[in-house]
């Protein structure tokens, strides 16, 4: 066979390849496209009622009654709009606190035991970050009653799962050598925590722990839908006094207690980090 002949048939092969490549990719796009037509017609087409929409001016009509602003209300924002901002810090600090033994427990290189411990605390992180916060705070909410308290509890258990596994996580790729040296010249286990561990996580932890912070202010923004104080409290009472005006300024107040975390935190980031 001369080199021309095979040069000829390796660009045969190669261009069968391709082709081969692009009916392949071509067929996943088709079958993805077909699959999203479907989830678009059984989720949307079917299952909206249509003529309760009653078209463009009546969509029209209903946003209009959200932008006629019921400024009479601002003075009720404040106090809800600070139990807000509280319950996000709060929250945060309580699941810092929770998130320690989580994290200790949860970390294959220091939990006290592989077999038992280590699944526990992985289960934990699990639990936490399964269930909704809305979930958490119905739950606490038929425990202790209506108020902030239990939009709190909430807060704090749904980020323990977030911290503690990002925590772990860091606590498994620390450097060995340190903590060797520490437990060589007998160092206890605190003090292979306090100074072998701590200095190497401190900036991850605390990144993990002022973002965390920034989501807890909009998931305490939305905790008084289930009675547990807030501004999703006077949110509710809004809506369900059809006081559209009343419902956008709760929005705006959200929105920008929301811009104000994001500012705090990119303040604190830059301070701490």
């Amino acid at each position: 066979m001369s080199a021309t002949d095979s040069l000829a048939g390796s660009l045969n092969l190669q261009t069968g390849l391709r082709r081969k490549r692009q009916l392949r990719l071509a067929l996943i796009w088709g079958l993805f496209i077909l699959f999203t037509a479907w989830c678009v017609n059984g989720t949307i087409i079917e299952d909206t009622d249509w003529s309760r929409i009653g078209g463009r001016s009546g969509v029209l009509a209903s946003f209009g009654r959200y932008i006629q602003l019921d400024l009479g209300l601002v003075s009720e924002l404040i106090l809800p709009t600070i139990e807000t901002f509280m319950m996000a810090c709060v929250g945060t600090v309580l699941g810092c606190f929770f998130s320690l033994p989580v994290a200790w427990l949860g970390a294959a290189n220091v939990t006290p035991s592989r077999h038992i411990l280590y699944p526990v605390g992985r289960f934990l992180m699990v639990l936490s970050r399964s269930v909704h916060e809305i979930v958490w705070a119905l739950i606490f909410v038929s425990a202790v009653g209506l108020g902030a308290l239990p939009g709190i509890l909430a807060i704090a258990m749904r980020s323990v799962g977030f911290i503690s596994k990002i925590t772990a996580e860091a606590i498994e790729n620390i450097d060995a050598k340190p903590v060797e040296a520490i437990r060589a010249v007998g160092g206890n286990q605190f003090q292979v925590m306090y100074y072998g561990i701590l200095p190497q996580i401190y900036p991850v932890v605390l990144a993990t722990v002022i973002f965390e912070w920034d989501i807890n202010i909009r998931r305490s923004a939305v905790m008084g839908l289930v009675g547990a104080g807030g501004l999703g409290l006077l949110f509710f009472r809004q809506m369900n006094s059809f006081n559209y005006g009343g419902v956008t300024m709760v929005i705006l107040a959200i929105l920008l207690l929301i811009v104000l975390g994001e500012v705090i935190s990119h303040y604190l980031r830059k301070a701490v980090i």
